[in-house]
């Protein structure tokens, strides 16, 4: 089904961004179409929303490395942190954080461009949309998912480029450029505080019109924002922000409508959404950016290079805290005791590990390499790497609610309860219970999410948000990473796990020193 063909970039939004005096936002979507088209109908402003969601999926920057929202998810989610490990010796720079105070690297400039164009497009449409001749409740539909569009980019934009809420003064500390109107004028850089009170108050503004539309997405498409995926961008980030009664509130509102996926569901590969999946990417041969999509670079049954000479692993320390009676611990390639050979400095596995592997997953390429602890939870739909991407789904949710329950110093019991029905109730571990009290609580709280969200981007995020260190140990220490990522990384390291602002925006926004 072809559902994202028919979409509309912003030519307004278009010609801003390629507006010489704005160099940082200098590259423009295929297809781009006018203002005067885009707002003479309704029917056109929906095509723009749906052009809101194929900017989260395309090549940017002229480099097979940057795809959009996967991007996000894998380099920056999960490279940086600690419970995925990569074979790619070459990737230092991403996975070691160097890039984090150096304000000419593409890695630090990719997040910033990526989600201002997401930010500007959005803006016309929010700006426009009251004036265009057609029925007022879609009207306010729209509006409502351009806001929702707009409060996740400075979501992400906050957790990439300002600190984390606990050093932040309460929120003082200096973040992102908001971006509100039309048009890039130059603008200081606005405080933590600000940027979340910008988030809240598009989610708020959303919800209201949501609710007074009184229309919802096709349950079909899932890559289409609505009032539920306000409510999960609500929840994660009144988490960052340190709101823990927001966070719980809203993530008991966005998971509502979303069970957890059934054991089956789980094993299916983590590219199509299911009944727990909040929001997507959408992604499928019609649309594919073939060797720059995240599944061409994530997946273990692609046949992309990168994903065949270097597939993805888990955390040797994070695999041994999974309990044996855990479906998920299935999901990696336990090499203990299995008999094959795996190189003792990279991890990689013998032709007898890769034979071993194919015939546990058949779609595995021949061609492919082995590794100890390698992943089997993401897997490519059709090669090299068409996927759907999940942004939010229910068990994240679920996680945060907990989270906040604890900060909130709820009722441990209840706490307990929510880690159950995640775990033992879902079907994930029919052994699984849960009397922890306490810090044991809270680490076991911070043990799942790392165990239910691994590989899904938010690791790096994670621990950024506790302060907590990031420690990899080698092959040589006990732990599965290539010495040169075998590091220690500590909150107060790498600029404070805080990325710089790009010099593409310094070097022409006269009003940031």
């Amino acid at each position: 089904m072809k559902i994202l063909n028919k979409i509309i970039y912003l030519g307004l939004a278009i010609t801003l961004l390629n507006s010489c005096s704005k160099g940082y936002l200098d590259t423009a979507p295929t297809h781009a179409t006018g203002p005067d088209v885009v707002f003479e109908s309704v029917e056109n402003a929906k095509l723009a929303i749906n052009g809101l969601s194929r900017l989260m999926k395309r090549q940017y920057l002229g480099s097979q490395g940057f795809n959009g929202e996967g991007t996000i998810k894998l380099y920056y989610g999960e490279y940086a942190g600690e419970n995925l490990s990569h074979p790619q010796a070459t990737m230092t720079i991403p996975v070691n954080m160097e890039f984090f105070s150096n304000n000419q690297s593409t890695y630090g400039y990719f997040p910033w461009y990526y989600y201002y164009t997401i930010i500007s497009n959005a803006n016309a449409i929010i700006h426009q949309i009251d004036a265009v001749s057609g029925p007022q409740n879609e009207k306010e539909f729209i509006k409502a998912q351009a806001l929702t569009f707009r409060a996740y980019s400075y979501m992400m934009l906050a957790q990439v480029y300002g600190d984390r809420w606990s050093s932040s003064n309460n929120g003082s500390t200096s973040a992102v450029v908001l971006r509100l109107e039309e048009g890039l004028n130059d603008l200081p850089l606005s405080t933590l505080a600000d940027t979340y009170k910008v988030i809240y108050d598009d989610l708020d503004l959303a919800l209201s019109l949501y609710t007074s539309s009184g229309l919802d997405r096709d349950t079909d498409r899932n890559y289409q924002v609505n009032k539920d995926v306000a409510h999960a961008i609500y929840a994660r980030a009144a988490l960052n922000k340190e709101d823990f009664a927001n966070a719980e509130k809203y993530a008991k509102l966005a998971r509502a409508n979303y069970a957890l996926m059934t054991n089956a569901e789980y094993k299916s590969g983590f590219s199509n959404p299911n009944r727990e999946w909040i929001w997507s990417v959408y992604d499928n041969t019609d649309e594919t950016i073939f060797f720059y999509a995240y599944g061409a670079y994530i997946g273990y049954n692609s046949t992309a290079t990168v994903a065949r000479t270097f597939p993805k692993s888990i955390n040797k320390d994070l695999y041994d805290k999974i309990p044996a009676s855990d479906i998920r611990k299935s999901m990696f390639f336990n090499p203990v005791g299995s008999g094959f050979t795996f190189n003792a400095s990279t991890g990689r596995g013998s032709d007898a590990a890769l034979a071993e592997v194919r015939r546990l997953y058949t779609d595995i390429p021949s061609n492919s390499h082995a590794y100890s602890y390698m992943q089997f939870k993401i897997k490519a739909n059709v090669m090299p790497g068409t996927a759907n991407i999940n942004n939010f789904r229910a068990s994240e949710m679920l996680l945060i609610e907990a989270e906040a329950k604890y900060k909130q110093s709820g009722s441990a019991t209840d706490i307990q309860n929510l880690l159950i029905e995640l775990n033992r109730t879902s079907g994930r571990d029919a052994e699984y219970t849960c009397t922890l009290t306490g810090v044991n609580l809270f680490n076991e709280i911070k043990k799942y999410r790392g165990i239910e969200l691994w590989g899904e981007g938010f690791d790096f995020f994670d621990r950024k948000r506790w302060g907590d260190s990031i420690v990899r140990k080698s092959h040589a220490a006990g732990g599965n990473f290539l010495q040169v990522f075998a590091i220690t990384i500590n909150p107060t390291d790498n600029n404070g796990w805080k990325v710089v602002t790009p010099a593409r925006e310094t070097d022409y926004n006269s009003l940031i020193d």
